[in-house]
């Protein structure tokens, strides 16, 4: 059994502008929810890279990672990621280490392979990209060196980046990163809040594969958990309805603002619906304290992960901030 006060609380934010909110609103919303996310312990806070979304502020990804930094004192602040096929290494490599250098040890670099979009935005981002699959590998190699200490005849520096050693991380949501991040020895954050089915056999393979490197001498593992927290589970499912909302709007394409809660929305969807959102939302905990400890416990033990990232869209900004806080003290209890 793995003590739940052993694993560490993060926080992954997209940043959702809600219905009737604005994208102002919005930043300002995570803000606020960062700085309650470091008065309760948490480790880091990270944002995600997404374009061409209209309930999503997140695109500028390193731009945002710097004005949440500035708000917050100590908490560990990143990318959860940084798409890179969007990006030239040299150019994230800059951005992070500006960053760096503003706020010394508490800035994480997580990288993602997707591109975080469709296909024609990621050609408005990068218009003459033709991607392979060993172009990820070799742009994670090319960002560890530029972001490490200048070696003798490098032609391209980093300034700022080189020598600030910022922390790589590599995300996922098959056994392609997980692989590689075993190889490189690097630490390795599974997305499964949104893409929970290979969850468990990626994290065998990392684990299995790992090779140990001046980083990191041992695996290390974030999981990435829906969580929805309230003082009664009724509560709780009710304000969950913004979520599948959300997650609805993934799945039938039809991507819009974070919506306010609906009384009963879960019953008014039909068999299929509840089965894709289910499946979608697999290692999501939505409940009561008692309900949450229990889930939180179970997923613990099942996963032995060292971190949990928790996703929580809930549409009311303080009772987001409240499911923070209640999601704390069952971790704790």
């Amino acid at each position: 059994m793995k003590p739940l006060n052993k694993v560490q609380l993060s926080m992954l934010d997209l940043v959702a502008v809600r219905e009737g909110g604005t994208v102002a609103d919005a930043l300002q919303i995570a803000v606020r929810t960062a700085q309650q996310a470091e008065k309760l312990g948490f480790a880091r806070y990270w944002l995600a890279e997404h374009h061409n979304m209209p309930g999503i502020a997140s695109s500028a990804t390193a731009v945002l990672i710097g004005h949440i930094a500035g708000a917050t004192q100590k908490i560990r602040v990143g990318s959860g990621g940084i798409m890179l096929p969007n990006h030239a290494p040299l150019v994230v490599a800059e951005a992070f280490g500006t960053l760096a250098e503003l706020y010394p040890g508490r800035i994480d670099l997580g990288l993602g392979r997707a591109p975080g979009t469709d296909g024609t935005t990621m050609r408005a981002l990068r218009r003459d990209r033709v991607e392979s699959e060993e172009d990820f590998p070799r742009d994670v190699q090319e960002l560890q060196q530029l972001l490490g200490p200048a070696r003798e005849g490098q032609r391209i520096i980093a300034m700022p980046g080189t020598g600030t050693n910022v922390p790589i991380w590599l995300l996922g949501s098959s056994l392609f990163s997980a692989q590689l991040a075993a190889h490189l020895g690097l630490p390795y954050a599974f997305a499964s809040h949104f893409a929970p089915r290979m969850l468990h056999q990626a994290l065998a393979l990392y684990r299995q594969m790992f090779k140990p490197s001046a980083t990191l001498a041992r695996p290390y593992v974030i999981v990435g958990v829906p969580v929805i927290a309230a003082p009664t589970d009724a509560e709780a499912q009710y304000l969950a309805s913004s979520t599948y909302q959300r997650v609805l709007g993934i799945l039938t394409g039809n991507r819009t603002r974070l919506m306010p809660p609906v009384e009963n929305f879960w019953e008014q969807l039909d068999a299929r619906a509840q089965a894709a959102i289910a499946d979608f939302l697999a290692v999501g905990v939505i409940g009561d304290p008692q309900t949450l400890r229990q889930g939180l416990q179970k997923l613990a033990d099942d996963t032995q992960a060292d971190e949990f990232m928790l996703v929580s869209d809930v549409y009311d900004a303080e009772l987001r901030l409240r499911s923070l806080e209640l999601t704390a003290q069952a971790m704790q209890a």
